[in-house]
This record gives C-alpha cells, sequence and structure tokens, in this order.
C-alpha cells in the first residue's frame, strides 16, 4: 500500500495540476448555461450562489430577482429587490418598476401603483417611464378609478429634449442632437440616459473621443449601466483597444437582461461586436417572448442566424420579416442574396449588417439608377440619410468620396454642418478635405470655412476657395468652364444644364482614375458633341472639333470615353443616365 501510494504522489508531480475557480463568475455561467436548456431549479441555485460570493454586485442580486420572477415567486424577487435598494444600491432606480411588475402579477394593484408612483418620482426621465405610465392606466382600470399621478415632475422638461435629441439621432441628424444632448447634460449632470445619446452622438458625428469620455461619467456614477457598457464596448472596438475591449465582452456575455429593452440593446451589441452566437441566443429569446415581433426583429434574428451559418434558419426569419412588411424591400433583397451565396462554401459567405436596412453599397447603386429622384429619396428615408453620416466619418476612401458626391446632390443645412465639421478632423487626409471644401463652394454655402489642412487651422474666405481645390480638380472644372464659354449664344438654358450635369457625372464615375488632361479644349469639343447629339441637333465631330482648334480624332477618343462611361437618353423633359 505504502508503494502504491508513493506511485501515485510520483505521478501527481509529473501533472500540472489547475484549481478551479469557485467564484461568482463561476457560478453566473453556470446559470446562463442553466437558463439556455430551461433548468430554472438549477440556474436559481447557481444565481444564489454568485450573490453568496459578491453579495454587494447589485447585477447578481438583480439576475436573481429575475429568475425569481420568471419561476413565479414574485414575493421572494420583491424582497431581493427591497435588499438592492436598501442595502447595495439604492441608486438602482429601475427595481421599483421591477417590484411594481411583481406586485401586478400578484394582482396587489395599490402596491404595483405605489412601487410605479415611486419610481416616476424618482426618475421621471428613466428607461422605463413610458412603460410606467401605461402601466398606471392599467392598473387604474383594474381599481376602477383615475389614474394616480407622480406629485412631482422637475425632470419633465428633460424628457421633452431628450426626445427632440432622440429624434435627431433617429433621422441621422448627429449634430443637432449634439447640441440638443450637451445643453441638456450640462443642465442635468445625472441624466445618464442622456449622456449615453449624447456619447452616441459624439461617435456617429466621428469624435470618438468624446464619446469615450462622456461614457466614462457615465459609468464612474453608475457601473452597472448596460446601455453605457454596451456604447463603450463599441467605442473600445472601433478604437483597436482589444484587450479592453475583449475584457468588457466577456463580461457582458455573462450578463442575463431583466427586461426586454436590455435584451434588446445586449444583442444588438453583441452583434455589431461580431459576437453573433450571443447575438443569436438573445434575438431568439426576444422572438420568443414579443406577442407580435416586428419585422425588424425578424430581420435581426435572421442576420444573426446568417453570421453563425444557420442558413435554413435565416431563410425562414426572412420570409417571416417579408411577409409583415410586404411594402420593405430588404427582406426581399437578403433572400435573394441568400440564393446567390447558397452555392457557396460556408466561410466565403459575406458577414450581415443587423441594421434594417439595405446594404450601404446597395444602396448606392439604387440611388445611381435613380438620380433624379435621389435627394428626396434621402430626405424622407432617415435610415439612409444616416448610413451616409456614418460612412463619411468610418468608411474608407472610396466610400467617402461617393458620400461627397451624394452630398452636393442633397445640399442641406445638416449635410452644411456635417461638412464643415469634416473640414476641422486632424486625421483626415487633405484630399477629401478640398473635395468637401468643393461641395460646399457647389451649395454656395456662405464662407468664411474653416478648415485644417497640411496640419494648419485656416480660415478661407470664398474669393480663394479655388486655390485650395484637389489639382486635379482644377483642371477638370476648366473643361466644363471651356465648353459652356463655346456653347454660350449658340445653345439654351436646359442645354447648358445638361452639359454641365453629365459633366458631373462624368467625373463622379470617374474620379478615381480620371485620364489625364493634355488639352482642355479636346474634351470641351467632346462634352458639347454628346450634349448637341443628346438635344438632336444636327452636329459633326470634325466642325466642333475645329471650333475648338483641335483634331477630329482627339474628340472621337473623348467621346468614347464618355460614352462607355454612361448612355445618356432623354424621354421628353425626363433626364436620366443608365450603366452600359
Amino acid at each position: 500500500m505504502k508503494k502504491q501510494h508513493a506511485d501515485v504522489k510520483r505521478q501527481a508531480k509529473g501533472r500540472k495540476v489547475v484549481r478551479l475557480r469557485l467564484d461568482a463568475g463561476f457560478f453566473f455561467e453556470r446559470a446562463v448555461r442553466s437558463l439556455d436548456r430551461h433548468r430554472y431549479d438549477k440556474a436559481l441555485k447557481y444565481f444564489r450562489l454568485a450573490v453568496e460570493k459578491e453579495p454587494e454586485n447589485p447585477v447578481n442580486q438583480c439576475n436573481l430577482a429575475g429568475i425569481l420572477s420568471e419561476m413565479g415567486r414574485f414575493e421572494e424577487s420583491n424582497e431581493v429587490l427591497e435588499t438592492i435598494l436598501t442595502e447595495v444600491d439604492p441608486d438602482l432606480l429601475e427595481c421599483w418598476f421591477y417590484m411594481a411588475n411583481n406586485a401586478a402579477n400578484l394582482e396587489d394593484f395599490e402596491l404595483a401603483e405605489e412601487c410605479l408612483i415611486r419610481y416616476l418620482e424618482e426618475d421621471p426621465g428613466g428607461e422605463f417611464a413610458a412603460e410606467a405610465e401605461e402601466m398606471l392606466e392599467m392598473l387604474a382600470y383594474e381599481l376602477g378609478r383615475q389614474p394616480r399621478r407622480p406629485q412631482a415632475k422637475p425632470k419633465q422638461e428633460w424628457l421633452k429634449r431628450h426626445d427632440e435629441a432622440r429624434r435627431y439621432l433617429e433621422a441621422g441628424q448627429f449634430l443637432q442632437a449634439k447640441e440638443v444632448l450637451e445643453k441638456l447634460v450640462e443642465e442635468y449632470p445625472d441624466f445618464h440616459a442622456g449622456m449615453n445619446n449624447l456619447a452616441l452622438a459624439y461617435y456617429y458625428a466621428g469624435d470618438v473621443d468624446k464619446a469615450v469620455d462622456t461614457i466614462d461619467r457615465v459609468l464612474t456614477a453608475d457601473p452597472n449601466n448596460l446601455h453605457a457598457l454596451c456604447n463603450l464596448a463599441v467605442f473600445l472596438q472601433h478604437r483597436g483597444d482589444r484587450e479592453n475591449r475583449n475584457r468588457l465582452v466577456a463580461m457582458l456575455k455573462k450578463w442575463v437582461p431583466f427586461h426586454s429593452e436590455h435584451t434588446y440593446k445586449l444583442a444588438t451589441t453583441l452583434g455589431i461586436l461580431g459576437e453573433h452566437e450571443g447575438a443569436y441566443r438573445l434575438f431568439r429569446q426576444l422572438l420568443k417572448r414579443e406577442e407580435r415581433p416586428d419585422p425588424s426583429l425578424y430581420h435581426y434574428a435572421a442576420a444573426a442566424a446568417l453570421n453563425t451559418k444557420r442558413f435554413d434558419r435565416a431563410r425562414n426569419y426572412w420570409r417571416m420579416a417579408r411577409d409583415l412588411d410586404p411594402g420593405s424591400e430588404i427582406p426581399v433583397f437578403y433572400l435573394n442574396q441568400l440564393d446567390h451565396w447558397e452555392p457557396f462554401p460556408p466561410e466565403n459567405v459575406p458577414t450581415v449588417s443587423y441594421q434594417y436596412q439595405l446594404p450601404f453599397e446597395e444602396q448606392l447603386i439604387q440611388l445611381d439608377r435613380q438620380q433624379n429622384t435621389l435627394p428626396d429619396q434621402i430626405r424622407q428615408n432617415p435610415l439612409i440619410r444616416s448610413s451616409f453620416f456614418w460612412a463619411l466619418n468610418h468608411g474608407d476612401k472610396e466610400t467617402k468620396l461617393q458620400v461627397l458626391q451624394v452630398f452636393e446632390w442633397i445640399a442641406d443645412r445638416e449635410v452644411e454642418q456635417v461638412l464643415r465639421s469634416f473640414l476641422m478632423k486632424q486625421d483626415e487626409e487633405d484630399e477629401l478635405k478640398r473635395i468637401a471644401l468643393y461641395v460646399l463652394q457647389q451649395m454656395e454655402a456662405k464662407g468664411p470655412y474653416r478648415a485644417i489642412l497640411g496640419g494648419r487651422e485656416l480660415t478661407i474666405p470664398p474669393c480663394e476657395l479655388t486655390r485650395e481645390l484637389p489639382v486635379w480638380l482644377k483642371a477638370w472644372e476648366k473643361v466644363l468652364e471651356c465648353c459652356l464659354n463655346g456653347m454660350d449664344g449658340l445653345y439654351d438654358i436646359s442645354q447648358l444644364n445638361d452639359a454641365q450635369i453629365i459633366w458631373a457625372e462624368f467625373l463622379r464615375k470617374n474620379h478615381a482614375n480620371l485620364p489625364k488632361i493634355r488639352k482642355v479644349e479636346g474634351w470641351a469639343a467632346a462634352l458639347e458633341y454628346v450634349v448637341a447629339r443628346l438635344h438632336g441637333i444636327a452636329i459633326t465631330q470634325e466642325s466642333v472639333a475645329r471650333k475648338h482648334e483641335v483634331s477630329s480624332s482627339t474628340v472621337g477618343r473623348h467621346v468614347r470615353v464618355l460614352e462607355k462611361t454612361c448612355r445618356v437618353t432623354r424621354d421628353g423633359s425626363r433626364f436620366s443616365w443608365s450603366s452600359k
């Protein structure tokens, strides 16, 4: 026996012994696994152990209250929530809202009403304020009397301004949202929902450093603010801070949201971060909870399914979205893409965006086909509009060039603000800024213009703007000027206008690979010839070449380049381009 015991000791010496850390995180993970398997009894046991390990952690306590509520043990759930408010974190005011839900399930409508009133009085701008107001109406009906209202609403004015800012964000008007929210949080520095949205406004406007600083302020006051933690994870990923991003994501993946809004926020965030398996699990939970899911929720679930290579599931979800939203082209587009991707190996199928809109590249293609309606389309569709603003701040150079050209067509106040802000960015290329200056000039935006060029901050009067334009753009501008001078007095105003449209479109489609200009007059003659042919004017390449004092072969060569780019057609008063 002794020899055997010694052998075991010798064997043990050769092995690496890994100690199992039975901390709160360990039990939390076990609880989440049990929830996924619908083993609520085991989940409850593990959540209790997590609370025992970290009794001062309100997240663990909230998870325990949540699982108790899911199991129908509403009184016990409220006991835990009361403990949070009295002993752990009195500022976790949403606990009052959760307690109201538990009381309503117990049919203790008086208690539910008291909890809601307390919640609205303490936090009238809270995440669940709208739901609390609706619930008060329902409880009043059950109690057979008029609904009670909170005694004081000191933050009611916050809600109106915050709602205004949220509307700006949803419409892609990030600079307007930023202006409203900056004033709001300066007056009400404890308004965390406003600060979260201000951080998003900074981020969408391209100022990631300010976004992170704003989120840090929220988390300093409320370390367990889920919206702030989710936003911070996205900002860190954008910064390339992989270490802190990964640490935060590991924590978020363990989080069990108590409310549907939190589940939605966490699922969307995990999707953006590329954590598609976690996003898929949460979106499926939401579909099971919602009585009437929105088409967009089916799209999110479909995107997560495709990104985790569950192709049949993705197809089913997009079909459901199509049936619920027959007027939308989004589900149809992705169903067609699925047919296109079907022969591909799974690893070659691209990652799909979670946003309920067409991919940015597809938007550009469609808008390119319908130039004559482009400005109206963008003004009427805030999702498309916001994607252009986002792409200007976060896209590659080619994408930014395309967006700047689209902005020349939109030419409204918001575009002007975005372009002026773009000119002051330290990390943007000077060439892009010079094109932005050109767009402002074409929009007839009031000068002077402030820009950082060559590392120096400049104030550029409109009269000096031409010298700040890209060299290639100056040369091609001379072509149009030469052409219009040659056409003046011989063509009507609509024909002169078409020359400008055709030339602008040619530059837009070829900006990345424009041929060198050896003689301005050659291109001017070719442009005049194309316009004349468009309007049925009898003209030859030889005659227009003589007029501009160039060879007919030069004109013919340039005409072929113009016609190769696009085919121009006119039907009555309608003018359009179509790619060959």
